[in-house]
């Protein structure tokens, strides 16, 4: 897999994406971040906070129509409603693209490395010995969200991780790489990485029975369980 990055505000680091040059025996196999667009869709729900704000806007206006105001009290009565909902939705774009900008998502033969935040950036390495599993959400295009469930007591914060983490799961967060491209090629890397980390063979797991189309569901098991 061919690794290409463009030149960034984080120009302290000693490897792109990297708090430290990795040893001489470790190497990268994928690096990438989320796609702005799909990161859009899936974690902030822009679609749907889209139409929400355009039934809202719906209703404002069929109010107003109905109360008999004239074309000019219509449009003047609409600018408001208008201007927030841009307002929101910009906003909400904004974020997203930021949040895409600034994570880099990096997978060696050793472990995954988590680059994440817009004001303070953090970043987490996850050895893959202490993977217990991971599961692949697949999306269309090819993007999908690689699942970590983490093994042994130490547990990451969720606020910490968010949006990079598994939604709704508060009490054992799952550190989630996000809306990645080439989702299928980088989920049999990590397949194989883990295999060798642990010194188990790799186990290509089955499609669930929805095949990934319920969002709120992992789709593939890559890893067995190793509780």
């Amino acid at each position: 897999m061919t690794i290409q990055h463009q030149g960034h505000e984080h120009e302290f680091e000693p490897q792109y994406g990297l708090p430290e040059r990795l040893p001489s025996d470790e190497r990268i196999l994928w690096q990438g971040s989320p796609d702005a667009g799909t990161l859009a869709r899936r974690a902030f729900h822009l679609r749907k906070l889209a139409l929400y704000f355009a039934a809202l806007l719906a209703w404002q206006a069929t109010s107003l129509a109905t109360q008999g105001q004239g074309i000019l009290d219509l449009i003047l009565g609409m600018v408001w409603p208008l201007a927030l909902a841009a307002l929101a939705l910009g906003a909400v774009a904004l974020l997203t693209w930021l949040t895409a900008r600034t994570a880099v998502y990096t997978l060696t033969d050793k472990r995954v490395v988590m680059r994440i935040g817009i004001v303070l950036t953090m970043t987490f390495n996850l050895p893959l010995r202490a993977v217990e599993s991971a599961d692949l959400r697949r999306m269309s295009g090819g993007y999908g969200d690689l699942v970590l469930t983490l093994r042994g007591p130490d547990r990451i914060a969720y606020l910490q991780l968010w949006p990079h983490a598994r939604p709704w799961h508060l009490t054992r967060p799952q550190p989630m790489l996000r809306a990645i491209p080439e989702a299928q090629a980088v989920a049999a890397s990590l397949s194989q990485a883990w295999a060798a980390a642990n010194g188990q063979a790799a186990v290509p797991a089955d499609a669930a029975a929805d095949g990934g189309r319920n969002s709120g569901r992992t789709a593939d098991r890559l890893q067995p369980s190793l509780g």
